[in-house]
């Protein structure tokens, strides 16, 4: 088992920044998600602890000890791909048993190892089929199996559900997080879909440009998003952001007006503009105090929820509401206000 540790690691290509000195722990049989949208450097970070990118700057760590010349195939590491990666023309025991045969181990150990990892992924009747034979579901397993017979220190993970349809991802996310917790391993896992993110990370590292937003639990991070992206990237629908005035110690909001408390006029002190956040579930609250009429512009039905678009200070907001809620084309909305967000409007962080 082992704990990860990157310091100050920066990735630098054709003079573009990718990852701006990064500082990031990964403690030993955690599971972490790095989780963004395309392009903002999660994948690369992945692949510089495998070993498979080149450090412009800094260092990692695996168990204490600097990787940063060490070759790949000497970390101790198993990296599972997007795309599988599986040998077409060998069937599922061949490719679960080729690392092993790599590292010279004997045709009891491999076929010992193999059987062991199969049953755990109830691969064992599909054995002796070739991967064309195989469902996506049962592709990943199988590209799961190769990395578990290696027994690593740590299971590296870049977006391995995103080929696969919906049924089939929420599936697999629950045999991914059973895995982890049977073979107790540090699992770094690497996606885009923020509810990946939220069901599966015993912590979550949000990134963006190259920069680390926030750490925590999904519990933190969705409760207590450091600013404005963290809070719009995580949850669906996203985080409503509304941009509001402050007067004597109120807030108008569709011309409809409610008093801060004093907690939330220390938050805001000095300031005469400021963002509001309000999650889509916490409209027309139990314990609402305030409420402001909108302009129904769509409703998509959930089945067991629907989706209500309007804007509100000409923002466009989005609310989720029961599958039973009556929506007319004018709309009342509650909110209890104690439970809104307050974010700089110049700066984005949470206040």
């Amino acid at each position: 088992m082992a704990r990860v540790e990157l310091k100050n690691v920066t990735k630098v290509y054709d003079k573009k920044v990718i990852i701006d000195n990064v500082d990031l722990t990964i403690n030993d049989k955690e599971f972490l998600v790095l989780v963004g949208s395309s392009g903002c450097g999660k994948s690369t970070i992945l692949r510089m602890i495998a070993g498979l990118e080149d450090i412009t700057k800094g260092e990692i760590f695996i168990d204490d000890k600097c990787v940063n010349n060490i070759h790949p195939k000497d970390r101790d590491i198993a990296f599972v791909f997007q795309n599988y990666a599986l040998y077409p023309h060998m069937s599922v025991y061949e490719n679960m048993a080729f690392p092993l045969k790599m590292r010279k181990l004997s045709k009891k150990e491999i076929d010992d190892k193999v059987k062991e990892a199969a049953e755990i992924l109830d691969l064992t009747e599909l054995l002796d089929r070739k991967p064309k034979q195989l469902s996506g579901g049962q592709r990943q397993r199988v590209a799961l199996g190769r990395a578990i017979v290696r027994n690593p220190k740590v299971f590296l993970m870049d977006e391995p559900l995103s080929n696969l349809d919906a049924k089939l991802r929420v599936q697999m996310r629950s045999e991914i997080k059973k895995l982890h917790q049977k073979l107790q391993t540090t699992f770094i896992y690497v996606t885009h879909d923020q509810t990946e993110a939220l069901t599966m990370g015993d912590r979550i590292a949000v990134i963006d440009k190259g920069v680390i937003q926030q750490i925590g639990t999904p519990y933190e991070v969705y409760n207590n998003p450091a600013n404005k992206f963290v809070g719009g990237f995580l949850g669906s629908p996203a985080m409503n952001f509304i941009d509001a005035t402050v007067k004597d110690n109120s807030i108008t909001i569709n011309g409809a007006s409610f008093n801060l408390n004093e907690e939330q006029q220390n938050k805001i002190k000095g300031r005469t503009k400021i963002t509001i956040g309000v999650r889509p579930e916490s409209f027309n609250s139990v314990q609402s105090n305030f409420e402001f009429t909108s302009k129904v512009e769509i409703c998509e039905m959930l089945g067991n929820s629907q989706i209500a678009y309007f804007k509100a200070n000409d923002c466009n907001c989005t609310a989720s509401l029961p599958a039973d809620f009556k929506i007319e084309k004018e709309l009342t909305l509650k909110i209890n206000t104690n439970n809104i967000m307050f974010f700089d409007s110049e700066t984005t962080s949470l206040l």
